[in-house]
């Protein structure tokens, strides 16, 4: 199977190429589109000709989006709708990705994907508005939201807490905003199922993936840190305590029943995709 990934350099991409086993992954994006101005998509798709299509692209600053409104908006609602329309006039399956920032993270339990959108910041409002514009042209398409993703590569939560670990005596993280921590070749496996099921016939519509159990970013950075054998020692922090350019939401575990019960997709507890994240970072159990 030949799978188009719309962002060719983002650690998700990188992580489906990685995992793509017997199938074919072409990735593409600068220079070979500009998702700020999407035209040429269509004949893009019909040069490559692919069985499916997974968009992996997005404006993920959250802060900078605040000021930046056009461009998150073009990349998470202009460009994602005119990939879905080009897959749907040619009958090709279309997975989206989108985020847990579509909800203000105040509802107390674990959102569903039935539940009901309320972004508290402009990356979460686009995301949220691009599900929508998805939906509206190609309803057979998969929007897949997922949460807090890291890999070994690129530049993540992760690799920022180690980096700042290995010079500093002691760091103060955010322990009030809870979610699921996500590692990108854990999420790539299930993508890549998640097409096949797609070619197989599957309905489209709105599915919640990522990693089992949760955490607060100080719970991450706490486990990332000593996982990597360092003893930087990390004090939890309110987020008031740490204003930042958007508003984050302070609840965002999604309700994982859907992948499960529809799919028979489990992803791995998020401290053993961690692990497995440092293995290939080559800082499992390092000692400094």
């Amino acid at each position: 199977m030949k799978i188009l990934v719309i962002g060719s350099t983002g650690q998700v991409a990188r992580a489906l190429a990685r995992e793509a086993g017997a199938h074919e992954v072409v990735r593409i994006g600068r220079p070979q589109i500009d998702l700020a101005h999407p035209t040429g998509i269509a004949d893009i798709i019909g040069q490559i000709s692919p069985d499916a299509i997974i968009n992996a692209a997005a404006y993920t600053a959250v802060d900078r989006a605040e000021d930046d409104i056009e461009a998150a908006r073009a990349l998470n609602e202009t460009a994602p709708a005119v990939l879905a329309r080009a897959a749907g006039a040619r009958g090709i399956p279309f997975l989206h990705l989108s985020t847990d920032y579509v909800f203000n993270g105040l509802g107390g339990a674990p959102y569903a994907e039935t539940a009901a959108t309320a972004p508290l910041n402009i990356y979460g409002q686009t995301k949220a508005d691009g599900e929508q514009a998805v939906m509206g042209v190609n309803p057979d398409a998969l929007i897949v939201r997922t949460s807090w993703v890291y890999a070994h590569e690129g530049t993540n939560f992760v690799r920022t807490m180690l980096q700042l670990a290995a010079g500093r005596d002691a760091l103060n993280v955010v322990d009030d905003q809870i979610g699921r921590p996500t590692e990108a070749h854990a999420l790539a496996d299930a993508l890549l199922e998640l097409v096949e099921h797609l070619r197989g016939g599957a309905a489209g519509g709105l599915l919640h993936v990522a990693n089992s159990g949760e955490a607060s970013w100080k719970d991450l950075a706490e486990a990332s840190i000593s996982g990597a054998g360092l003893s930087t020692p990390v004090t939890g922090i309110p987020t008031s305590a740490y204003p930042t350019r958007a508003r984050r939401p302070g609840d965002t575990r999604l309700d994982l029943s859907k992948a499960q019960a529809v799919y028979g997709i489990t992803l791995p507890d998020w401290q053993e995709s961690l692990e497995r994240c440092l293995e290939m970072m080559g800082m499992s159990g390092r000692r400094v």
